[in-house]
Parts: C-alpha cells; structure tokens; sequence
C-alpha cells in the first residue's frame, strides 16, 4: 500500500533535488516517489536514473519542458498513492514532522476513516536573513488530530490562508476535480489549491511542521519582484480560477464550506490585484480590465460577490490615482507580514 504519492517536478535541478528526493525515502515503502524531468539540461535525468536503481519505490518520467504545472500532470496520471503531494524539487520534508503524518494515514486507512485533506503546518528559511519562520497559523483554527468538517474550521483573517504546502489531498478528490494544470506558467499551485477543494467534505490537521523550502534564491518565481513582472501569468491563472465554478456552483456546498471558497478566492483576486496595481502601468491597467470583463461572462454573480468582498473593491469606484496609493500601502503591507520582500 502507498500512502502517499510525492511528484518531484525537477527543471536543471542537479544542485538540490538529492536532499529533496533523500528526505522522500526516510520513510521507505509507504509511499511512491514520481520523479518528472521536466526538460532539463543538466544532470537532473541522470541523477534521477540513478535513484531509480536502487529504489523500488520511485518512478521516472522524462518529458520535455512544459513548466512545473505539466510535471505535477504527468505526476498524476501515474500515481497510486492514496494520498497525493506535490514537492519542488529544492525543497524537502522534515523527519519527525514525515512519521508522524505516515502514522496518522495508517491509522485513519485502518479504521477506514480517511479524510479527504490532510492539513499540516510548513517552515521557510529566508537566504539572506538566514532565519527560518514557521506558518503555524492553522493551530488556532481548526481541531487537531481528528476528523473534523468545515463547521469547526474558524474565521480566517486577510492574511491567512491555505497553500499548497500545507495540503496533502486525497488522490481520488484531485482526479474527481479533473485537474488540469496549464503549462509554462508559474503559480498553478493556486489552482491546485482551489479546484479539489470544491469536493473537500472532511478535513484533519496536524500541529507538525511538515514542508520546508527556502525563500530569496535568485530568479524564484515567489520573490516580489518575479510576481510582479510576471503579472500576466497571474492574470492567465486567475481566469483558470474563476472559470472552474459559478456561484451557483459553490452555493450547492453547506455554508462553512462556501465561506472558505470565497475567502480563498477573495484572496487570490485581493494578492493579484496587489501584485498589478502595486506596481501600476496603463499596459496592466488593459489587462487586468480584460480579467474583469472575463470575470464578468464567466459568472456576473461570483463576479459582483468577490468584489463586494475583496478589499479592493473600496478603491474600485475612487478616483485612479488615490487607488494606486492605497493599494500600494496594503500591497507594501502584506508583503512585509508574508516576508515576501
């Protein structure tokens, strides 16, 4: 049985991927490793042949680039782990934090009680201030070490929110989603986030520090600036985003469930109108209106009701300039609390 399948999308990965894949194998049989070269012209294949010799457990596919969304697609037309989770290629997975999750898959699978989502806390250590920072805010808002629905989930507030390191979904929820992520672009991990967890209904969390990575390498796509430039991915990930359900869709989900989407949802609209307007220019200031007429066909109610909730929407109807100025110091903000600078 493999309770787990980890997909390591790796892109000239030869520096890193061996303390990434090394902290994948502590925990032995109970889980599948699916390494993806995605293109590289490194080392990457060879080190993952290599692996794959004396590892029964990891899987090699070699395909040409098509962006760390086309790895974690490949990855999942071959998994067969009940569980799935996505690993980048430099980051890893701590020890302890690892156990303690494999036991409590065993255990929930023994009594046949699996939750759809595990939910665990993440740490990233920042390069250039060479300290480590644990997202643990999770601890305060949900039950631990049960089963629990999204009734005893608690209010989020505007800076907490789910990512992708924190959740390791059910592979069966994943494919009942019929996620497909789009190639080439950076920040699918929103889409990942957002489109399974429409079929979430029971959800269990544990206070351990699970993922790790690093924050402030050269060329990330998470640093402030490589967000900003590359603005028009996310504007090609946000119409992925709302194009995956009405409002009448979520309004199908119980309440607390629906209060959950549109938060995230709300948030992911909130961090991409921060990242455009944050550094505005009349080029994306076009865009991003085609993104609302878009927004508008796609659903005019989710439409009306992300911008009713979105803090943006407070500048929306003001005069341009005292729009740019305030959501540069929300944007100035939130980038100092999420350590994003």
């Amino acid at each position: 049985m493999k309770y787990i399948s980890f997909v390591v999308p790796c892109f000239n990965s030869e520096k890193y991927m061996e303390k990434c894949i090394d902290s994948l194998l502590m925990c032995g049989d109970d889980v599948e490793i699916i390494i993806v070269n995605d293109g590289s012209t490194d080392k990457t294949a060879e080190i993952a042949k290599n692996y794959l010799k004396n590892n029964s457990n990891i899987k090699f596919i070699d395909k040409e680039n098509g962006g760390h969304g086309s790895g974690i697609n490949a990855g999942l037309k071959i998994c067969e782990g009940l569980y799935f989770k996505c690993v980048d290629s430099d980051d890893w997975i701590d020890f302890d934090a690892y156990k303690k999750l494999i036991k409590a898959i065993k255990d929930n699978y023994n009594k046949n009680t699996n939750p759809d989502l595990y939910l665990t806390n993440y740490n990233y250590e920042r390069i250039d201030m060479n300290k480590s920072f644990c997202e643990d805010y999770l601890r305060k808002l949900v039950p631990h070490d049960c089963i629990f629905g999204w009734d005893k989930v608690k209010k989020m507030k505007l800076h907490q929110f789910l990512m992708m390191h924190s959740l390791i979904y059910k592979t069966s929820i994943i494919k009942q989603s019929n996620l497909n992520l789009p190639e080439k672009t950076f920040y699918v991990d929103n889409i990942f986030v957002y489109k399974p967890l429409y079929y979430v209904k029971t959800l269990y969390y544990l206070d351990i520090d699970f993922y790790r990575y690093y924050v402030g390498r050269p060329g990330q796509s998470i640093s402030t600036k490589n967000m900003t430039d590359r603005y028009q991915m996310q504007l090609t990930v946000m119409k992925e985003i709302v194009k995956s359900y009405t409002y009448e869709d979520l309004k199908k989900l119980n309440k607390h469930h629906l209060k959950i989407m549109i938060h995230d949802l709300v948030i992911k609209h909130f961090l991409t109108c921060f990242f455009i307007y944050g550094n505005y220019s009349k080029e994306k200031n076009n865009e991003f209106h085609q993104y609302f007429r878009y927004f508008k066909n796609v659903s005019l109610s989710l439409y009306r009701k992300i911008m009713y909730r979105s803090c943006f929407t407070f500048g929306r109807y003001i005069f341009l300039p005292i729009k740019i100025f305030a959501t540069k110091l929300i944007y100035k903000k939130i980038v100092r609390k999420r350590n994003w600078y």
